[in-house]
């Protein structure tokens, strides 16, 4: 019996350049899932082999658009009342099962935005150059007149367009693009794909931080809302230790704090909580972000430090969302 392969994994590219002979597709912010259909039963299941099926009845439902004995690799998306991608509405999705799934799904419906066929009525694609296999995806959509849950991903050879993904998508939460070589095989398990993940800076108001006083770990970022509360919006990776010994000097323990009593998750997911140190939210620093937000306007992937600027008073931090 046929059984889904590991999913083929991508290493990061330098920049977003698409070399010759490659390919480019637009990364989602999403949920990575591979799917089978076969003799009327859908094996839906995450990057990590966890089973999703039950807690998406509507891509259940949409199944028996496809042709039996069909597999697919893509990701699961939900949007949200603005058009952007809701990463929190589709997290909150994960665990539910029977009843409660039926209603999110009706809430909040996913799409399964497919980006590569692995089966296609019983015949193995794996070993078919990536050209061919996507030429068998769009003719897959097109032959069945596929509608929602099923998406088909965008693919590209130009350049150009991948310039417009990454100056204009953005807005709506895409992350960035995928290049895939044209007549690259799909490898299991193999980070023979590349992608590059759409980066800036911004400036936000330190608030608390992890690790000793003497050289901060990581640290948690905020903004003032138009309200004037100083707002969660995310926290750094590891900072390098000549930054930490840095910022220590010019941190200083609260009294008196806005987050006091609040507890801080150590990542998504995770039943972790972070010890956290209160800072007078006084000193602001320059990160690098992605697009990815969560519905509050948080940062979902963690920040990458910069630099301190002492020079930028609180108050001409831009507001949050």
């Amino acid at each position: 019996m046929w059984t889904l392969p590991e999913p083929m994994l991508a290493a990061a590219a330098p920049d977003a350049r698409l070399p010759a002979g490659w390919a480019a597709e637009v990364k989602w912010d999403g949920w990575r899932a591979l799917l089978s259909w076969d003799g009327g039963r859908l094996v839906l299941r995450s990057r990590q082999g966890t089973p999703l099926a039950s807690a998406f009845p509507e891509v259940r439902a949409g199944a028996v658009q496809l042709p039996d004995g069909t597999a697919l690799d893509g990701e699961l998306i939900v949007w949200d009342e603005a058009g952007r991608l809701a990463f929190e509405r589709l997290q909150g999705r994960i665990q539910r099962r029977g009843g409660g799934a039926a209603l999110l799904a009706a809430e909040w419906p996913a799409h399964y935005v497919a980006f590569d066929v692995l089966r296609l009525e019983g015949v193995d694609t794996l070993r078919w150059p990536y050209v061919e296999r996507r030429a068998a995806l769009e003719g897959l959509f097109a032959g069945r007149g596929l509608t929602a849950p099923w998406a088909l991903c965008p693919s590209t050879t130009e350049q150009a367009t991948v310039d417009e993904w990454l100056t204009s998508w953005t807005a709506v939460g895409v992350e960035g693009v995928v290049f895939k070589r044209l007549q690259g095989p799909y490898a299991p398990g193999v980070r023979a794909w590349k992608k590059h993940k759409v980066r800036h800076t911004e400036d936000a108001i330190v608030g608390a931080y992890t690790g000793p006083a003497a050289a901060p770990r990581t640290l948690l970022l905020g903004r003032y809302d138009a309200g004037g509360r100083l707002r969660f919006v995310g926290r750094t990776t590891t900072l390098p230790q000549s930054a930490g010994r840095a910022l220590a000097g010019l941190l200083t323990p609260a009294t008196v704090h806005p987050w006091a009593g609040w507890s801080f998750s150590a990542g998504w997911g995770s039943r972790e909580t972070l010890h956290v140190t209160l800072v007078d939210p006084e000193l602001v620093v320059e990160v690098g972000v992605d697009v990815a937000r969560d519905s509050g306007g948080r940062w979902r992937h963690p920040a990458r430090w910069h630099r301190a600027r002492p020079d930028v008073t609180p108050g001409e931090v831009p507001v949050a969302d």
